[in-house]
């Protein structure tokens, strides 16, 4: 009598076991999806957040439940000694760094003719100076494992918005900063940077689907897919600035 042979469903290895992240901005929102991601790739992921809070602790248990590492740490990323204390601690947490991601940015509308200096400086210091200095913080660590950055731009930085001057121009300049990194830290480091145009959450109105071509606004999990690609393409790719729209820049 021939034996019946049981066939077992094969288990998909995740893509990212064992790699050290670290996400700046990583309780909240993009960055919260960005992490638990990373964890159910199989990825270690320390996050940084300006206060530790419940949030966080809630995010670290989420990443910590299928065993992964993970830690939040304090960390305003306009402070360089917060900057340096920060990467630190995680490089020593995950046990060194693969892939670094600066997603913490602030986002501001006011009309260009009444923007202040203070207000200019402020965004500045968060969505530009700020991924500098965790990279540069990091970058010793990602030399070591050959590992790779990535910066979290806009539509923004790539398209003019009236009422959000001082929002875009620290895009844009994000965005070049990508590329110089890519051509400063190369062969060792690769950096690359996602570009989301306009992202709503669940139970979140639609606001610009009808100028998108796609039909619809974008989700977090379109951000998602696009950081996770840069987390594990070729390291040969570096120096991109990959638009997640919908098509909105082409309207």
């Amino acid at each position: 009598m021939a034996q019946r042979v049981r066939h077992h469903p094969t288990r998909r290895v995740p893509t990212l076991q064992g790699k050290r992240v670290l996400v700046t901005g990583g309780v909240r929102r993009l960055g919260r999806a960005f992490v638990l991601a990373l964890a159910a790739e199989g990825a270690h992921v320390a996050v940084t957040t300006r206060v530790l809070d419940g949030e966080a602790d809630a995010v670290v248990a989420e990443l910590q439940r299928d065993g992964g590492r993970a830690v939040a740490l304090a960390c305003d990323v306009t402070h360089p000694e917060q900057v340096t204390q920060a990467v630190a601690q995680a490089a020593v947490a995950l046990g060194g760094l693969d892939i670094l991601i600066n997603n913490a940015g602030v986002f501001e509308a006011t009309p260009l003719e009444s923007l202040s200096p203070e207000q200019w400086d402020a965004m500045y210091l968060t969505n530009t100076r700020g991924p500098f200095l965790v990279a540069q913080a990091a970058l010793p660590h990602l030399r070591a494992s050959r590992g790779r950055i990535i910066n979290i731009g806009s539509l923004g930085g790539l398209r003019s918005w009236g009422t959000h001057g001082h929002y875009c121009a620290s895009k844009a300049a994000l965005h070049m900063l990508s590329q110089t990194m890519a051509k400063a830290w190369a062969p060792e480091v690769s950096v690359n940077c996602v570009a989301p145009g306009m992202i709503v959450f669940p139970a979140e109105p639609e606001r610009l689907a009808e100028k998108t071509p796609m039909g619809r606004d974008g989700s977090p999990e379109d951000v998602v897919s696009a950081v996770l690609y840069f987390s594990m393409c070729p390291a040969f790719v570096t120096g991109q600035v990959l638009t997640v729209d919908g098509g909105l820049s082409l309207a």
